[in-house]
C-alpha cells in the first residue's frame, strides 16, 4: 500500500496515528494565569545531553485557547513548563488529565493528583511522577498545519521517585515505562535487553 497523506489513506483509522511507535508521553505541567495545569503529550522526548534537553509538540487548538491549548498558550506566558514522566502504575490519572477541560480548571484534581512547587522555575509538577523535569522552554515553533506548535527547553532541575533508582540506574520497571502505540493503544514496557554498541 502506498498513499499520499494529502490524497487519504482510505483506511477506516489513520496509520500515521500508530506508524512512529511506541512514543514516550510527555506529562507537561504548566502555570499561568488562569492557574496549574497537566496534559499528556505523546509527541515528545529528549533532544540532547549537555545540557540536557526535551521537545514537545501540541497539535489542534481548544475553543477557549486561540489556535493552541492551555499547554503552549502558558508556556507562552511564562516560558517555563515541567515535564512529568508517568510509569504504569499512572495510566488512569495521566488519561484523566488528557479531558479537554476548560481553561482554568485544574487537571491535578481532576486526576487524583498532588501538585507540588517544583525547585528551580515557578511551575507545578506531579508528586507521584516517576521522574520530572523542570524546563525553561527556549523556542515555540509555529509547524505547518492548523494549530500546530513545537516547543522545545532546556532542562534546569530533575527529580527522581526514590523507588525508581534501583543499583544506580533509573529503572521503572517494576511499574513499567508507558508508551503511546496510536489510536486508543498504549504499552506498558518491562522487558529489556542489552546490546554493546560497535566499536
Amino acid at each position: 500500500m502506498f498513499y499520499r497523506p494529502e490524497a487519504g489513506h482510505g483506511l477506516p483509522h489513520n496509520p500515521w496515528n500508530a506508524i512512529v511507535a511506541p512514543r514516550p508521553i510527555g506529562w507537561i505541567s504548566t502555570r499561568g494565569r488562569q492557574g496549574d495545569n497537566l496534559a499528556p503529550y505523546s509527541f515528545f522526548n529528549a533532544t540532547a545531553y549537555v545540557p540536557p534537553q526535551v521537545m514537545f509538540a501540541s497539535t489542534g487548538a481548544k475553543g477557549d485557547r486561540p489556535n493552541t491549548k492551555d499547554t503552549v498558550a502558558q508556556i507562552a506566558e511564562t516560558r517555563v513548563f515541567c515535564v512529568n514522566i508517568a510509569d504504569g502504575a499512572l495510566k488512569e490519572a495521566m488519561n484523566a488529565s488528557s479531558a479537554p477541560l476548560p481553561a482554568g480548571r485544574n487537571e491535578f484534581e481532576v486526576a487524583g493528583l498532588s501538585a507540588v512547587d517544583c525547585e528551580t522555575i515557578d511551575c507545578a509538577r506531579v508528586a507521584e511522577a516517576a521522574a520530572s523535569l523542570e524546563c525553561r522552554a527556549t523556542r515555540i515553533i509555529r509547524l505547518a498545519g492548523e494549530s500546530n506548535h513545537m516547543v522545545l527547553g532546556v532542562v534546569t532541575g530533575i527529580h527522581l521517585r526514590d523507588d525508581c533508582v534501583v543499583d544506580g540506574r533509573f529503572d521503572l520497571r517494576r511499574n513499567g515505562w508507558l508508551a503511546r502505540m496510536g489510536y486508543r493503544d498504549y504499552a506498558i514496557v518491562t522487558d529489556l535487553f542489552e546490546m554493546e554498541r560497535p566499536a
